[in-house]
């Protein structure tokens, strides 16, 4: 008899300083608020975007398959190569974050033309 898959297999790791995210222009498009990380297997799946906002207020964070963010280590920042109202028209949050389970990642890949994740495989 097969184990159930519990239904919130990833967890969400915030970041303690500032990563900033930039088009492949340079330009600023927002920072890295958290990473969606597998419970199981520690693989960071997706990385939650925190865009707009003063001073911590008025932030609308929005999830992206890690897959679509290269790390650039010269510049020490993250480079997305989605354009940003494509990035603003996506899935996302401001107040409650939604429960991050399969349907939900396949939501978010789906919206961003990526490749399915099987949160069950880690």
């Amino acid at each position: 008899m097969a184990e159930p898959i519990p239904t919130q297999l990833l967890t969400q790791a915030n970041v303690a300083h500032a990563l900033k995210v930039e088009s492949r222009d340079g330009d600023g498009v927002g920072e890295v608020y958290a990473f969606m990380v597998h419970k199981g297997s520690g693989r960071a799946t997706h990385a939650v975007l925190s865009l707009g906002g003063f001073l911590g207020m008025g932030r609308s964070f929005y999830p992206v398959p890690f897959a679509l963010l290269q790390f650039d280590p010269v510049r020490d920042v993250y480079v997305i190569t989605l354009d940003r109202r494509l990035l603003e028209g996506g899935p996302s949050w401001a107040n409650n974050a939604p429960v991050f389970d399969q349907a939900y990642a396949d939501r978010v890949a789906s919206y961003y033309g990526a490749g399915p994740e099987n949160l069950a495989n880690g």
